[in-house]
């Protein structure tokens, strides 16, 4: 495994990160980059030093009176391929995707990168990774932007149990669970393996009955709710349909990502933020 993989399983995060650039479509008269709004939107891009001089990049993008902020934890490998300038390479994730429809209904995001390209498969559910779902919250509750909710879909679901599993009490409000890995594939975790046991907060487990995934299968919505015994608060939502866009079922542009009902998706999970904010 390269280094800067093992850098991100031995991470520390260094929480008074400053702004890598704040970015916009147009620039100041000056020519340089300036804070971009768009209808009461605004985006930048932060850095987080990790050990041995290794830097995370992180997308925060937030509407102008943000009613929370949502710790987006993306999905396949967790390489977005997000740049200095805030362009994403790779944005066909559910969680990276929809950035602005979260944005319009009040919430702010934030997105992280993988250091160097690194794949988080099979790493989300350590300690180590845990250490940096924390310095993500943490640097969530900088902002002062309200109540911090951990959001993880498809192999995200693993990193967003184990942050939310070792959360120190009162860092984050909630956790959401959208299409979670709960049959072992080829990333050798599921959401079991990494402490559903000791989540605290209130969970929702989102499922999406026309969902194909063969290690996401709807069916299981209601045993990962179950497992979650030290949460008073813990609800399953079943929604369906979809779209098929991609050859593969575990694919983002399939009924596993929401494609084509994001926005009935979107509103009925932010229905359930709204009365946890």
């Amino acid at each position: 495994m390269r280094t800067c993989l093992r850098t991100m399983v031995a991470i520390l995060f260094c929480l008074a990160a400053q702004p890598a650039v704040a970015f916009a479509q147009d620039h100041d008269g000056r020519g340089t980059p300036a804070i971009a709004t768009d209808h009461g939107r605004d985006k930048r891009v932060f850095n987080l030093s990790l050990n041995e001089g290794e830097r995370l990049s992180v997308l925060f993008a937030t509407p102008a009176s943000p009613r929370g902020t949502i710790v987006m934890l993306p999905g396949g490998a967790g390489d977005i391929g997000l740049g200095h300038d805030g362009r994403i390479r790779h944005g066909d994730n559910f969680v990276v995707r929809t950035r602005e429809l979260w944005n319009r209904r009040g919430y702010a995001v934030l997105i992280p990168d993988t250091s160097d390209h690194a794949n988080l498969r099979g790493h989300r559910a350590s300690s180590a990774y845990a250490r940096v779902v924390g310095g993500l919250v943490a640097l969530a509750r900088q902002q002062g932007s309200g109540p911090v909710f951990l959001l993880g879909t498809s192999q995200g679901t693993i990193a967003a149990v184990n942050g939310a599993a070792h959360a120190p009490a009162g860092s984050i409000a909630g956790v959401v669970l959208t299409e979670s890995v709960s049959v072992m594939g080829g990333s050798r975790e599921t959401v079991f393996s990494a402490s559903p046991q000791d989540i605290g907060v209130p969970v929702l487990v989102v499922a999406n009955r026309d969902d194909r995934c063969n290690v996401a299968p709807p069916t299981a919505a209601r045993q990962i709710a179950a497992a979650m015994t030290a949460s008073r608060d813990v609800q399953v939502l079943m929604v369906a349909g979809g779209i098929t866009r991609s050859k593969r079922e575990c694919g983002s542009l399939t009924p596993h990502g929401y494609f084509g009902i994001e926005d009935q998706v979107i509103n009925a999970i932010c229905n359930w933020l709204d009365t946890h904010a």
